[in-house]
């Protein structure tokens, strides 16, 4: 199985878009640059299936297109056109070669969820490595209309309960990724939000 970011160099705001090879070759978010399916085709013929993380624009702007050249299964917890197949708290779904819980993360989003396997988080926008507010550990922004700091706050608990012991390596819809202690990490994003301090006191 290899992740590979498909947005690394975008010249665009965008999420991050993985794309997983394995049994299961899997988008993740389908970001919004144009040319994300030329991006696909370096790597893969056929793409299985998208998983969304949530549906604010930067992530799921180029879905259209997605779908049209690959017609994959679409996973989701919200309703979308495109969804295929209904996410809920506790579903699993085959990521690449992994087999990965969907947590239901809001907060950032209401419809927010989490990709966690034994191995891996895909963890959208609840929680990052790094994002130009805070290094190694930081969290969504909750000051927009319908965000909730608590909600969120309560999502990264929830990821932390659920957490297996031999995730290492942490695939986020903003910032790099990560490889390493990542339990700490997340528990470094839960103590700043705690705070309930302006993520961009600026702003």
């Amino acid at each position: 199985m290899a992740v590979h970011n498909l947005t690394a160099d975008a010249e665009t705001f965008t999420c991050n878009v993985f794309l997983v090879t394995g049994e299961e070759t899997t988008l993740v978010d389908a970001g919004a640059m144009p040319g994300i399916v030329d991006a696909i085709g370096e790597h893969v013929e056929n793409l299985d299936r998208v998983v969304l993380t949530h549906q604010h624009g930067d992530h799921v702007e180029q879905l259209d297109a997605v779908v049209e050249a690959f017609d994959p299964d679409v996973y989701a917890y919200g309703e979308h056109a495109h969804r295929t197949h209904e996410l809920s708290d506790g579903d699993t779904v085959e990521v690449g070669d992994e087999t990965c819980e969907a947590i239901y993360t809001p907060g950032h989003a209401d419809d927010h969820v989490s990709f966690v396997g034994e191995s891996t988080i895909y963890s959208g926008d609840v929680v990052v490595h790094d994002d130009g507010a805070f290094e190694d550990g930081s969290f969504g922004r909750t000051d927009m209309a319908g965000q909730s700091r608590e909600e969120l706050i309560e999502s990264i608990e929830r990821i932390l309960d659920r957490l297996p012991e031999g995730v290492e390596s942490m695939y986020a819809g903003h910032g790099g990724e990560f490889h390493g202690d990542v339990r700490r990490v997340i528990e470094r994003a839960l103590e700043r939000a705690e705070r309930r301090e302006p993520k961009y006191p600026e702003e």
